[in-house]
């Protein structure tokens, strides 16, 4: 009696690659557009919280303002500060992606994501080959894979 190949499943990473077309650039502008104004509500927001805790602190605080009074609202202003020169540089970022969305020639292939697959391998399998594999789309439409399955 012969015993069956030994077989192992395995987990790895594919390449999802989608083929620029004018609905696609619409889509990834929009996207992109979409999470600049989310970040400006979010700096508007931080502003107004801001503003509203420093006045809270100095409605309760004795005229002059204590010296632990002023650390408070500097450090409210740190804060608010810190939070803010991440949310513009995050900004800066959608809007480098958006220019280079614009330059990016139709039928071009582009990274769009990472996802995961199983695959078994056996004995005289190459496993190199078998963790190369991507997929391309369309408009949302799987147009082609490739590598080994």
């Amino acid at each position: 009696m012969d015993a069956p190949n030994p077989q192992l499943l395995l987990k790895r990473p594919i390449n999802v690659k989608a083929i620029v077309t004018p609905l696609w650039k619409d889509e990834v502008q929009q996207q992109l557009q979409g999470q600049i104004n989310e970040i400006d509500q979010q700096l508007q927001q931080l502003d107004i919280e801001g503003q509203r805790a420093i006045t809270a602190i100095q409605k309760q605080s004795i005229q002059p303002p204590a010296p632990q009074t002023l650390q408070q609202i500097d450090n409210i202003q740190l804060q608010v500060n810190q939070k803010k020169s991440e949310l513009l540089e995050q900004k800066n970022q959608m809007l480098q992606n958006l220019q280079q969305v614009q330059f990016l020639e139709l039928d071009q292939e582009v990274n769009q994501f990472q996802m995961e697959s199983f695959f078994r391998i056996e004995p005289g399998d190459n496993l190199i080959s078998k963790m190369q594999v991507e997929v391309v789309l369309r408009d949302g439409i799987v147009e082609e894979i490739r590598g080994d399955i």
